[in-house]
């Protein structure tokens, strides 16, 4: 993914996506080209500990970082709501988007699948060795005593996620009643971790080229061109999911903003061929205040909200990062329970608004792998797919930009001028 807004105070980190996926190409082509032959096997003695290596990496970088992240991220949104009536009026309809972005993906991400099920061949290459055998389903009493962990470094020790989010955000609440001096004291240490994991996983990413060509030669040789299948399936079907929030925009600004949909349409689209070129919600914000004036949109209320959208909004978070680790949970034999599948939209939703500002493929693993580890999925595949996400992010960023925009017509409708 290049979707991206400003920074803050985080560092900038360059991730090469481009060449992470010439790795991926590479890779996948000279597997095929060589499967079945004397010359792979000294490659996969290589290749294949590589790929373990920076697999293994990539993973110990996602605990801390979500950990500074979504503490900072509950601490600015707090900031934000406090701002005064339309704030709380945005970041209300804010937050129940990014719900039912992730209910939506929570139903119709199975239904696809039942649909357009994975091909058999194409489940054994991306599955990256998932799970062994059946999987039981927990039950509602084992989901429920998983929330809460008893020790929280021993939650922190075998990746439990889910409830070590759960723990991060009621610190985070409780850090909110503290006093201004202590509670800036505690920011600044949780904004200070998540920067310096943020230049460790930006180092791990960029060896990501390197990583992504060994797992695709290990992939490549064991399944040929199915890979090539899996890989097209899996953007197809996610980059689904965010259409489906596009759409929903256009809904949100004809019911929620009471706009005639061709208006909307035409205003918009500028701003639309912006996001699509650039990749950038940050970069088509002048364009979403030019469509919000052909909106008739109150240009205080544009100049408020749409910042503040660009600033802790990406609309298809949600929907599209519980799409992938459905599909991962697909591709590995995992079954997920509703209660698996609440949390998942919960954890999704919660990091959503802390890992806005992050760079693309940063954003990737700070938020789905979290989400698959909170909902017991292998994150295995997920090294695979974050080389192909350059393509669906077209699609994230599309429906974004719409969504800002629709976002900001119905709070200016809804009474957004106090």
């Amino acid at each position: 993914m290049t979707e991206q807004t400003g920074a803050g105070s985080l560092p900038e980190i360059r991730v090469p996506t481009a060449l992470t996926f010439a790795g991926l190409a590479a890779g996948l082509a000279l597997g095929i080209a060589l499967k079945g032959t004397s010359a792979l096997d000294p490659l996969l003695a290589v290749a294949e500990p590589l790929g373990a290596l920076w697999l293994r990496a990539l993973k110990m970088t996602i605990l801390p970082l979500v950990v500074g992240l979504l503490f900072t991220g509950i601490i600015q949104t707090a900031a934000a709501a406090r701002a005064g009536a339309t704030a709380r009026r945005a970041l209300g309809l804010i937050v129940a988007v990014l719900a039912a972005g992730g209910v939506l993906a929570a139903f119709a991400m199975p239904l696809l699948l039942d649909i357009v099920p994975v091909p058999e061949r194409a489940a054994q290459a991306l599955s990256g060795g998932g799970a062994d055998g059946p999987q039981d389903v927990p039950g509602v009493a084992d989901f429920l005593a998983s929330l809460l962990p008893a020790n929280i470094v021993e939650a922190s020790a075998a990746d439990a996620m889910l409830p070590v989010v759960i723990f991060v955000a009621l610190f985070a609440l409780a850090a909110c009643r503290l006093p201004e001096a202590p509670r800036r004291q505690l920011a600044l240490f949780f904004e200070a971790l998540a920067g310096a994991m943020m230049v460790v996983i930006g180092w791990v990413l960029m060896l990501a080229p390197v990583g992504v060509f060994a797992l695709a030669l290990g992939v490549a040789a064991q399944s040929g061109m199915a890979a090539i299948g899996a890989l097209a399936h899996y953007i197809a079907l996610v980059s689904s999911i965010g259409l489906l929030i596009l759409i929903a925009a256009y809904f949100l600004a004809v019911l929620a903003a009471r706009q005639r949909p061709g208006a909307f349409a035409r205003a918009v689209l500028p701003a639309q061929a912006v996001a699509i070129s650039t990749q950038s919600s940050l970069a088509s914000l002048p364009a979403m205040l030019a469509a919000c004036r052909k909106l008739g949109i109150r240009e205080s209320n544009a100049e408020f909200v749409l910042p503040l959208a660009v600033a802790i909004f990406r609309a298809t978070s949600p929907a599209m990062n519980l799409a992938v680790v459905i599909y991962a949970a697909e591709l590995t034999g995992v079954p997920l329970s509703p209660g698996v599948l609440a949390a998942g939209v919960g954890v999704a939703v919660l990091l959503s608004l802390s890992t806005v500002s992050l760079p693309g493929t940063i954003s990737f693993v700070a938020t789905i792998g979290p989400i698959a580890l909170a909902m017991g999925v292998p994150i295995e595949p997920l090294a695979l797919l974050v080389a192909v996400e350059m393509l669906p992010d077209i699609m994230r960023t599309l429906a974004n930009v719409t969504m800002n925009v629709a976002v900001t017509a119905a709070v200016d409708r809804n009474g957004g001028g106090g």
